[in-house]
C-alpha cells in the first residue's frame, strides 16, 4: 500500500462531503482524491483516480450505492468500501457487506471512528456497526428454514423476476430504469449467490420459487 491513503468521497449532501472532506484531511497519510455527488459520478471518479478507499452513501441519485458497488466489482484495483448511511437497515447493511463493503457505519459515527474505517479499509480490514455485525453472526449461523431467495437483495429479486419472464438484459434495465452494465452485475451476482450456472437456470429458478406467476413468462 502507498505511504498516503487516497480516498473518494461520495454522497449527494455537499454539507456531509465537506466535513468528511475537512475531518480527513487533518490526518497525517490521508489524501481526498475527488468527491462525488452521486453514484454515476463516484463509478467514474473512482475508475478515474483509482483511490484506496472509498467513503459511499448508500442513497444516492442516479444510481445507488449498491449499484455502485456492483459497477466497481469487476475492477481489478476496486478500492476498500466504507459505507456511511443515515439508514440503520439491516438488510441494506447484509446487501452492501456482500457486494463487497469492508466497513457499514451510521452517519452518527464518531469522526475518530470515520477515520479508524478508513485506515483499516485501506489495510483490508473491516469496522462494522454493532448491530451490522450481529447480522453477520446469524447469517453465518444459518437461520432455519431460510428460502434461497432470502439471499438476494430485493432489487436482485426485481431482476430475477424480469429474467423470469424473458427479457434480456436491455429490456430488464429499461423496466426497472436502470443500467444494462449495472442489471448485467446483478444478474452476475444473482448467479454467484443461487449457485446457478447461467440465466435460464435463473429464470427456470425464478418461476419454481414463484418471483413470478407461471403464466407471466414471456413466449420465447
Amino acid at each position: 500500500m502507498d505511504a498516503v491513503v487516497r480516498v473518494v468521497i461520495a454522497d449527494d449532501h455537499a454539507v456531509v462531503r465537506q466535513g468528511l472532506r475537512f475531518v480527513l484531511e487533518q490526518e497525517p497519510g490521508i489524501e481526498i482524491a475527488a468527491e462525488a455527488a452521486d453514484g454515476v459520478a463516484a463509478v467514474a471518479e473512482t475508475r478515474r483516480h483509482r483511490p484506496h478507499v472509498l467513503l459511499l452513501d448508500m442513497l444516492m441519485p442516479g444510481l445507488d450505492g449498491l449499484g455502485v458497488l456492483l459497477e466497481l466489482s469487476t475492477l481489478e484495483d476496486r478500492p476498500a468500501v466504507v459505507v456511511l448511511t443515515s439508514y440503520a437497515d439491516e438488510a441494506r447493511a447484509m446487501d452492501a457487506v456482500r457486494a463487497g463493503a469492508l466497513s457499514y457505519l451510521p452517519k452518527t459515527a464518531s469522526t475518530d471512528r470515520v477515520v479508524e474505517a478508513v485506515r483499516a479499509a485501506a489495510a483490508g480490514g473491516s469496522v462494522l456497526d454493532p448491530g451490522v455485525a450481529a447480522a453477520l453472526v446469524r447469517r453465518v449461523r444459518g437461520t432455519p428454514g431460510e428460502s434461497p431467495l432470502d439471499r438476494l437483495s430485493a432489487r436482485e429479486r426485481d431482476v430475477l423476476a424480469e429474467l423470469s419472464r424473458g427479457r434480456s438484459n436491455r429490456e430488464i434495465a429499461k423496466v426497472l430504469s436502470l443500467g444494462e452494465q449495472t442489471v448485467k452485475s446483478y444478474v452476475s451476482s444473482i448467479l454467484t449467490k443461487l449457485d446457478l450456472q447461467d440465466r435460464t437456470q435463473a429464470a427456470i429458478f425464478g418461476l419454481q420459487h414463484g418471483v413470478v406467476p407461471l403464466g407471466d413468462a414471456l413466449d420465447p
